[in-house]
């Protein structure tokens, strides 16, 4: 990062003074910057650097939604969501191919058709990240998930009725998952599976 990588933030008066990055590791770099503000004075913010994410709503050719329940550790829960992955080490790639690997990867599926629909700030006062969602239609399950080892995922499929009902219900508990299903809604509407 260059130390004028806030253009907005300048025009608000954020003079950037130092960027260090205290912590890191395969999954989780965060970046703290030291910053002087107007009437404030410095500042230091402190956030998680993200190279973005995927996130894939698949269709099967029956007409069902392919969501997975994951293991994960912070909440130690099972969570419902869908395929998704960070692209930590896949810079430079086009988001299709990592959302087709991803699917594969997490669902043993492949799709005759993906289409981009949105992206989204995951959490913009705590990271950079932007996810970005693809819809994948014509999905085929082929094999069991290649999840990586600390990945543990079981498939769930569910007609799309019902993942629009778990995703508004709050029982998707991830946000960027049940927020990445509903902006498939209006796509899936028009393609007469809702």
């Amino acid at each position: 990062m260059t130390k004028h990588d806030k253009p907005e933030g300048e025009k608000l008066g954020w003079r950037l003074k130092e960027t260090s990055y205290p912590f890191s590791t395969q999954w989780l770099k965060l970046r703290e910057d030291k910053v002087e503000l107007d009437g404030v004075g410095e500042v230091v913010y402190t956030y998680r650097v993200s190279s973005g994410a995927v996130g894939i709503v698949p269709i099967t050719k029956a007409g069902e939604m392919v969501m997975i329940r994951q293991y994960r550790y912070p909440v130690d829960e099972w969570c419902i969501e869908i395929p998704a992955g960070g692209m930590h080490d896949r810079q430079g790639e086009a988001l299709e191919d990592v959302a087709r690997d991803e699917l594969r990867e997490e669902a043993g599926a492949t799709c005759e058709e993906l289409r981009f629909i949105s992206s989204f700030y995951t959490a913009n006062s705590t990271t950079d990240e932007e996810s970005h969602v693809f819809l994948a239609l014509g999905v085929e399950l082929h094999e069991p998930p290649n999840p990586e080892p600390v990945e543990h995922i079981e498939l769930c499929v569910v007609p799309v009725v019902e993942a629009m009902r778990l995703a508004r219900s709050g029982a998707m508990k991830n946000g960027w998952c049940a927020l990445a299903v509903l902006l498939c809604e209006e796509p899936l509407r028009e393609l007469g599976y809702l």
